[in-house]
């Protein structure tokens, strides 16, 4: 874990039950990223159909943005999964490859089903907000 956040998770109010914090608090410089999208570096949609793959592409891309600012996953203080699909069993697909990524830092997070996302065969988008160090 980051010592420069504290994720907070259950009390006896919230359920145990979950695979990640309920709320983070931090006091450092912040880092908005944009949604990280299934891209190639040229551009193109990877792996169209599969939420899986594109899924990873977006950790991997996300993963880049974060080092280019100077963080990491394990600086994430609350991350969004987007899911184009209103089916659970293709959000639940995505989700657990994005939380796999995070291993024990189980920070706050949010998964969405959506109608569309913005790239041609795009299924899968995630965000984040990291604090420096």
């Amino acid at each position: 874990m980051s010592e420069h956040i504290d994720l907070i998770r259950s009390s006896d109010r919230l359920t145990d039950d979950i695979d990640y914090a309920y709320a983070a608090v931090t006091t450092a410089r912040t880092v908005y990223t944009a949604g990280a999208c299934p891209l190639d570096t040229d551009g193109s949609t990877v792996a169209p159909g599969d939420f899986q793959a594109q899924a990873r592409r977006c950790v991997t891309n996300l993963e880049a943005a974060l080092d280019e600012a100077g963080a990491a996953l394990t600086d994430v203080v609350k991350y969004t999964v987007y899911v184009a699909s209103s089916r659970q069993e293709d959000l639940v697909e995505a989700w657990d490859v994005v939380r796999a990524s995070f291993g024990e830092h189980d920070a706050p997070a949010t998964l969405l089903g959506v109608a569309a996302l913005g790239y041609d065969d795009q299924l899968v988008e995630v965000e984040a907000v990291a604090a420096l160090k």
